[in-house]
């Protein structure tokens, strides 16, 4: 069976871009501002507070992991941080190991965290899909993943990167998967916890190029054509077509981009009769014909 989640994530073709560990004493505040790097911190030890752009703080604890797939303004601190404008100490300890707040006695805080990045070029739609906030508790498995980022970031050995690369995707499967659906905003995730709605969705990524309606899938749903209708677009975040052409126009984009067949080919397997239909189809959707994306990718 297809697995909507696994295909996104593979799709998107993490990578690790930086990682260190963290640990902190005193008053300490740190804040990025990084134009939609994806981020993630696990917590080792002790407690501390992030803030998410103007979003209320949390206090997070050992075992906590947090992602967000899309980072922009954020500030990590102490539970009681220093005034506002009040410079904390930042010292490197070493190889990718800084210390925040007061430089020595024993720590009251150890994360990993770290940088990632995406390759896929229909990154910013996939990641439309996913929650901008991913806090998950108690999963002690992601430590445990995230501190093998970390170590097999910080080693110089043969296919470093093909490791890293799939301890990523098993990083945000992980991840994505541990969080209660009913809690998290509209996309995949949400619609994956509504057991109709991860039917139709199931449906969709398994037979991309099946001509599907909308009565079809509320069908499969077993719900009414209205009542499917609303309920995707509310869970998911957009209308079922819509949907699907997203899905068809990413796979498509993933195809040429990898020189996987012509034009032709990559129209009638992502479900259009003719190269013609495709190609008008993928020059409204991407705003460049397939064979010129093809050629730029």
């Amino acid at each position: 069976m297809t697995d909507p989640l696994a295909e996104v994530v593979t799709l998107l073709q993490p990578s690790a871009s930086f990682s260190k560990l963290a640990s902190a004493a005193g008053p300490w505040r740190v804040t990025r501002s990084d134009a939609g790097r994806p981020f993630y911190c696990a917590v080792l030890e002790g407690r501390c507070r992030l803030t998410v752009g103007d979003q209320p703080s949390i206090i997070l604890e050992q075992g906590d992991f947090v992602l967000l797939p899309s980072a922009n303004d954020f500030t990590m601190s102490s539970l009681e941080p220093p005034p506002a404008g009040e410079p904390t100490g930042h010292l490197e300890l070493g190889p990718r190991h800084y210390r925040h707040g007061r430089p020595d006695g024993p720590a009251d805080a150890r994360m990993a965290v770290g940088y990632c990045a995406f390759g896929s070029t229909d990154a910013a739609l996939l990641l439309s899909l996913l929650p901008r906030f991913i806090h998950v508790r108690g999963q002690a498995r992601l430590a445990t993943l995230v501190e093998l980022v970390d170590e097999e970031a910080r080693a110089d050995r043969p296919a470093r990167d093909v490791i890293l690369a799939h301890l990523l995707e098993i990083l945000l499967i992980e991840a994505l998967r541990a969080l209660p659906g009913a809690s998290t905003t509209p996309g995949l995730i949400r619609g994956l916890a509504d057991e109709r709605l991860a039917t139709v969705l199931r449906r969709l990524h398994e037979h991309p190029t099946r001509p599907w309606t909308v009565p079809e899938l509320a069908k499969e749903a077993g719900l009414s054509r209205s009542v499917f209708f609303e309920r995707f677009r509310r869970v998911v975040g957009v209308a079922p077509m819509e949907y699907l052409l997203a899905w068809r126009m990413a796979l498509a984009k993933d195809m040429l981009r990898r020189a996987d067949g012509g034009v032709a080919e990559v129209a009638e397997r992502v479900g259009y009769a003719s190269a013609s239909t495709f190609t008008i189809a993928f020059s409204r959707h991407v705003g460049v014909p397939p064979g010129k994306y093809a050629r730029g990718a």
